[in-house]
């Protein structure tokens, strides 16, 4: 692990520096892939902020915490960044548990038999003569897939749809 102080406006102290490592250590109890941190101390005027960058395999975390002490600050940084770790922790093994029970109750779904099959009536049809162009444009209009229509001059049914590479596709009776 790779730590990285930067002191903006603010002195560097070994008591900060030695709160840091002992808090740090805490840390690493409880990730042990983190790459670096970066802990950065900001004074403006009477404000002291605290931000802790952490890089890690599984991604990264920010805290910023502000106060008017640099020790409380870095105390409640610490805290809350422990905080969402534990809470990421528990999301990550919350979804590994997920993934486990999923397959088990998969399983035996593969080995049931298949659902009847039934015919879905669809009303995407007009009962009026229309040209082919009218049904590619009721086609669109509708935005559906299949259209049914009669063809103009004559009594039969045609169907007009919409194949995979854009463009029409027409089928009628001989």
């Amino acid at each position: 692990m790779n730590v990285h102080y930067t002191a903006r406006q603010a002195a560097l102290t070994p008591e900060i520096q030695a709160y840091c490592e002992k808090r740090l250590g805490r840390l690493k109890a409880l990730v042990d892939d983190v790459l670096d941190v970066n802990i950065i101390l900001i004074v403006q005027k009477n404000r002291n902020k605290a931000e802790i960058n952490v890089r890690a395999k599984g991604g990264g975390l920010v805290v910023v915490e502000e106060t008017l002490d640099m020790m409380d600050s870095l105390n409640r940084a610490f805290d809350t960044l422990e905080k969402r770790i534990r809470k990421e922790r528990a999301k990550w093994r919350e979804r590994k548990r997920r993934g486990g029970r999923q397959r088990k109750v998969l399983a035996p779904a593969v080995e049931a038999p298949e659902p009847e099959k039934r015919v879905v009536r669809s009303p995407h049809y007009s009962l009026k003569p229309m040209s082919v162009e009218e049904a590619i444009v009721q086609l669109d209009i509708k935005n559906k897939e299949v259209f049914l229509f009669r063809r103009e001059g004559s009594e039969d049914w045609a169907v007009v749809f919409r194949r995979k590479d854009g463009h029409y596709g027409l089928v009628e009776p001989e």
